[in-house]
This record gives C-alpha cells, sequence and structure tokens, in this order.
C-alpha cells in the first residue's frame, strides 16, 4: 500500500515539475545529453541519472518511477520505526502514527528524479538503523554513504550522531564504546572540511567565514511568496519558523496549504511530546535518543539559520523531521512512571500496572 501511494505521487510530481518547472527536468536533460563528471551532490545524482540513462533509455516519467523506489524504500523504514514505537499504544496514537505516513508531504518530494528521493531515503534507513545500532552498524553505514553522495553536510551531521549515540550509549560496553567512537569522530573529522567546502565555506574556514557564510545565505532564495526575512530574528524564532511554517493562515497555494497541514499535526505532535517528557515520561526503550537529538539538534540549527524561503524548507525539513517524529510520538500514550518505592495498599492492584492496563501498555 505504502509503495502504491508513493508511486502515485510520482505521477503528481512529474505533472507538477514539468508544468512549472523543477529540479527534475534538469537532471532528465544533463542524464540525456550524455557525459558528466562524478561528484558529490547535484553532480553526484546527475551522474547516477547519466548511467541508468545509457542503461535503460527511461522516460521522463519512468526515470522519475524508478528514484521513487528510493523515496519509497524510505518510507517504509519511517513507518517501520513507527509501528516499533507504537507497539501496544492507544489506537488513537497508532492511528496517529499511520496519519503521519500517509502525509502528502512526506511523499511529494521524494518521488522524483532528485536529491530528495536518495537522502529521504538514507534517513529511513539510519532511523531503523539506529533503533538497533550494534547489530545495523552496515545498514547504518549504507545510509550514511547514500547521504554523502547527495548531501555530504548532512552525512557528516550522521556521523556525529552515531559518535555521539556510541559514547552516550549505556547499553554498549568501554571497549564497543571506544571503537565505535573513535571511528565515527575520525570519520567526522574528516567530513568536517569537505562537508565546509562543498556547502562554499571553505576548506580552512575560520568562525567569521563562517558567520559570513550564514549571513550571506540568510539573504538568498527570499524571492516569490516563500520568502521570509530570518535576518532580523532571534534563532528560536528561525527555528520555529523553519519547524512550523507556514501555518494554514499564511498558505499561498495548495502545496504551501497542504504544508501547513503537516506543521499543524507536527506541532501539536511536538507540544503533546515535549509535555510527556517533562511529565517524566518514559519513551519507547529502543528509542536512540542520543543518536536523533545530536543529528537533529545539528540539521535543525545549520538549515534554520541559512534558509531564508519556507518552500525550500518545506522539502529539507524531511531530512531530519522523521526521526523527531518518532521519538516525540514514542513518549504520547505511555503512563508517568510510578516510583519504585510506593508501595500499593494491600490486596489493591498496583497503580502502576492499572494505569499501564488502561492504556494499553504491555
Amino acid at each position: 500500500m505504502l509503495y502504491v501511494w508513493h508511486s502515485m505521487f510520482s505521477l503528481i510530481y512529474a505533472l507538477y515539475v514539468a508544468e512549472f518547472g523543477g529540479d527534475m527536468v534538469g537532471y532528465y536533460r544533463v542524464a540525456v545529453s550524455g557525459y558528466v563528471e562524478f561528484d558529490f551532490g547535484t553532480r553526484g545524482v546527475e551522474f547516477m541519472a547519466m548511467l541508468i540513462y545509457q542503461l535503460s533509455g527511461l522516460s521522463f516519467l519512468g526515470m522519475g518511477l524508478l528514484f521513487s523506489i528510493f523515496g519509497a524504500i524510505g518510507l517504509m523504514a519511517f513507518d517501520a520505526s513507527l509501528r516499533h514505537v507504537t507497539t501496544g499504544k492507544p489506537g488513537n496514537v497508532r492511528m496517529l502514527a499511520t496519519v503521519i505516513v500517509f502525509l502528502p508531504s512526506v511523499s511529494f518530494w521524494s518521488a522524483g528524479l532528485g536529491k530528495d528521493a536518495l537522502s529521504f531515503m538514507a534517513l529511513g534507513l539510519a532511523l531503523w538503523a539506529s533503533m538497533n545500532l550494534g547489530r545495523r552498524m552496515l545498514l547504518m553505514g549504507l545510509a550514511i554513504a547514500v547521504m554523502l553522495l547527495v548531501r555530504p553536510h548532512m552525512a557528516g551531521l550522521l556521523v556525529m550522531g552515531v559518535a555521539v549515540a556510541s559514547l552516550l550509549d549505556g547499553k554498549a560496553n568501554m571497549v564497543q564504546k571506544l571503537v565505535i567512537g573513535a571511528v565515527a569522530l575520525a570519520a567526522a573529522a574528516s567530513m568536517v572540511p569537505f562537508a565546509l567546502q562543498y556547502a562554499g565555506v571553505g576548506e580552512g574556514a575560520s568562525s567569521s567565514d563562517v558567520m559570513d557564510y550564514i549571513e550571506g545565505r540568510q539573504g538568498h532564495n527570499m524571492e516569490g511568496g516563500g520568502g521570509v526575512d530570518i535576518a532580523n530574528m532571534s534563532l528560536p524564532m528561525q527555528m520555529f519558523t523553519y519547524l512550523f511554517r507556514p501555518m494554514p493562515f499564511e498558505a499561498h497555494s495548495i502545496p504551501a496549504l497542504a504544508a501547513s497541514v503537516d506543521n499543524v499535526i507536527l506541532l501539536y505532535l511536538f507540544v503533546v511530546g515535549v509535555g510527556a517528557m517533562m511529565k517524566g515520561v518514559r519513551g519507547h526503550p529502543d528509542i536512540n535518543k542520543y543518536f536523533i537529538l545530536a543529528y537533529s539538534t545539528g540539521a535543525l540549527l545549520i538549515l534554520s539559520m541559512t534558509t531564508a524561503n519556507l518552500g525550500i524548507a518545506m522539502r529539507q525539513k524531511w531530512m531530519f523531521v522523521p526521526l523527531l517524529i518518532v521519538l516525540l510520538i514514542s513518549f504520547v500514550g505511555v503512563s508517568r512512571t510510578v516510583p519504585r518505592t510506593a508501595q500499593p495498599p494491600m490486596g489493591a492492584e498496583p497503580a502502576a500496572v492499572a494505569w499501564r492496563n488502561t492504556r494499553g501498555r504491555p
């Protein structure tokens, strides 16, 4: 069902970019034209599309359907993660997880030829791998490699997240922490200069160069109805704008209206999930909160400070928002922690057991 749903958006996406323009048109023209030198980022997608076209001669729509398979894999991994953390929870929580998976914006941007399909697959695989990092490290490595092909700076953040999770994971022994943490930190250190150079900052950039780059990016892509002036916003407001805008009253088009519905659901989930955390609720034991928080925080900080267009933000935020969704929903519908020293009256059902039974928790 998920594959059919996602493939339907591949048709819609192809018609959309054919009518209004988009990166997919440029990628296909380059693929048909012939020779492309390999590089990371845009060139990586063009090189991959060129090889596929030379081997298969796929049409514009066929190439979009093929790349949408990558997005569908990411969608299935996202759905599997949500199902895992909502097992045994009330029906309304499981229904909310299903609604999130079938949101149009989740499938639309990853349903065609472009970087979004590959990056969404990488993120979904990384999310699933993080729930059992010890046994799924090869899958995490594959996710990082795919992300490196299309968005090297995000691949660096994935490696950083793995390093933080390895060092802080209480389940791993000291030897595992040292080995995995050292490898991840070394990989992150080697990827930072490459990511800076890819972003246009420069390999030997100083802190002032980075700040100049950020200030310059805050004035880019402000054309059209999606442009916002983030240069005069505080950092918390920039982060809120990136995550939750446009709201329904700000929507100026059908895609923006669909995105605003997603944002309302995301804002509701954020409020409920953070509220549950503050009340002492324990999330699912398999949630790797260190990895999710390290990667998502880094991604949110970088993207919110450098993206001045809500249309671009609608696409880019699906490179980390699924991780936040899984983390937040793992805290929804779970009973509050009860002190172990509290003893129920003789003959009475323990309060914690009674609460778990009413909430459907095993």
